[in-house]
């Protein structure tokens, strides 16, 4: 990008560094590069696709981070189709059924009113809760509701609207498995934003939902897309070979020229002059000191990489002291094989889920995939392969613990749940120190400092799980969204001088 024949390039073809080859990273460099931007990808680690981490060994594929997305968001079906992954698409068998333990018996999620009604999962109390929620919620004075409950925790919410079995054994467990947070510690309005403003808009969570799905239906039509042949459309799927995939093929169609890994930016600085055509930003990092020029940047570190980055304003530092720390959960994922034989009690379905009460009956880990019964090409036919996850913010230390010690934990636990007998037949250990970041109540000054970083760096844009939501499809939809902001930002440049702020 340094060089005289990049140099030489008309000024109509603009410049972009994107900082962070996670799925978010890519898929905002994809889009750019679709687009027609010459776009460059500055990666700290050696390898690209972030928490998207895939591994095929010895007739195994499994998943080290995320192991499924959905297409709730726009964006994501849009990049499926763009990128002709639509035939590598897979979609687990039984999907729909999940399981979470009450009393140490795993126990269908029931997913609707009859099953619900006929399910141990909760009390009759509870049951009735829920049933009678749309008459007891009913709309109030909404502004008021929320301001007074500004602060409100995950568990706060769902206790006020459904009671405290349902936080116990349904919300406990879900925010477990998505984010391996406990709802304490979770805020509801940054954790849960829809929800947080159904209850503002309706005040029942439930009529809220129902009123909102027929109102989209009314204003885009039941067929608000193009269909989709595969009868399991909007259910979670994954990839042929392992979510990898996905980041593979837009690391491929990036171009491996524009992907620099080991490459961990030292210094941005702009330098705006006034007029239009001058390059605004110029970037060194670890892999090559000297210095490229760029016009716009699209950050996805996370916030504690991008405190270590020296910034500066037309030659004046830019510090960075108003980033808040930013807390993350550590989780431990360990991968076991079991022979077939040894299983008493296997499961079908997606996984089981552990609520934190389950503890006082001897069960420690967050939750289980059971990985080869959704996708049974991902192991042995003589073999169950399954994806166990340990440690969050209730488990911290456990989450840091030894392969072996690990290994007893989940052996333990799958013993109990599943009548697995025996030594598990294959172990792998993966440790994310920081798997997430904590969506926590002060999580408003993240994401005011995110706006401050904005709005006093022209050219500068964020994206990524620290903004938006915490899953694949969030991710994606960050990028994609941060991509058209820069667009836009630089459409505008070359039709107006961009004025320095």
């Amino acid at each position: 990008m340094a060089s005289s024949a990049a140099d030489d390039k008309p000024r109509s073809v603009k410049r972009v560094a994107v900082v962070g080859a996670g799925v978010s990273g890519l898929a905002a460099a994809y889009k750019l590069k679709s687009h027609g931007l010459d776009v460059t990808v500055f990666e700290s680690e050696g390898r690209a696709g972030g928490r998207l981490r895939s591994v095929s060994q010895d007739g195994l594929v499994w998943d080290e981070g995320a192991n499924t997305m959905t297409e709730s968001e726009v964006e994501v079906k849009g990049l499926i189709d763009a990128l002709g992954l639509q035939d590598k698409q897979q979609y687990p068998i039984s999907q729909h059924k999940r399981y979470i333990v009450k009393n140490g018996t795993p126990l269908l999620v029931p997913t609707n009113p009859a099953a619900l009604l006929k399910s141990k999962l909760l009390s009759a109390r509870s049951k009735i809760q829920i049933i009678f929620e749309p008459f007891m919620w009913k709309r109030r004075d909404p502004s008021n509701l929320c301001d007074e409950n500004s602060e409100e925790s995950v568990g706060g919410f769902f206790e006020r609207h459904f009671g405290k079995e349902v936080v116990d054994y349904l919300i406990n467990p879900f925010v477990g498995g998505t984010s391996a947070s406990d709802p304490e510690s979770l805020s509801m309005c940054h954790f849960f934003p829809e929800l947080w403003d159904l209850e503002k808009r309706f005040g029942s969570i439930i009529a809220g939902a129902l009123q909102s799905k027929f109102a989209k239906k009314d204003k885009t039509g039941v067929n608000r897309s193009a269909p989709r042949k595969n009868k399991n459309k909007g259910g979670s799927f994954s990839f042929n070979g392992g979510m990898q995939t996905l980041t593979d093929t837009l690391c491929k169609e990036i171009g491996k020229d524009d992907l620099k890994l080991s490459a961990k930016v030292l210094t941005l600085a702009y330098s705006h002059d006034g007029s239009s055509s001058s390059q605004t930003w110029s970037i060194t990092c670890t892999s090559n000191q000297n210095t490229q020029d760029i016009d716009a940047i699209i950050m996805t570190a996370p916030m504690c990489n991008v405190k270590d980055i020296k910034i500066t304003k037309k030659g004046t530092p830019f510090p960075l002291n108003f980033l808040p720390e930013v807390t993350y959960v550590p989780l431990s994922v360990m991968i076991t094989t079991f022979k077939k034989e040894n299983v008493k009690r296997p499961l079908e379905g997606f996984g089981v889920l552990v609520p934190s009460k389950e503890r006082q009956n001897g069960l420690k880990t967050l939750g289980t995939l059971f990985s080869s019964m959704m996708f049974p090409d991902r192991a042995p036919s003589d073999l169950y392969l399954y994806t166990t996850f340990i440690g969050g913010t209730q488990n911290r230390e456990l989450a840091q613990a030894s392969t072996e010690e690990l290994k007893k934990i989940v052996t333990s636990d799958l013993r109990k749940l599943l009548g697995a007998e025996g030594e598990p037949t294959f172990v792998n250990h993966f440790f994310w120190s920081k798997g997430f970041p904590l969506y926590g109540r002060n999580y408003g000054s993240v994401l005011e400092a995110i706006d401050k970083m904005e709005r006093d760096l022209p050219g500068f844009f964020y994206a990524g799980n620290h903004k938006g939501g915490l899953s694949v499809g969030k991710a994606i939809a960050s990028g994609c969204k941060a991509a058209d902001l820069v667009i836009s930002y630089l459409n505008s440049a070359s039709d107006n001088t961009v004025p320095g702020k």
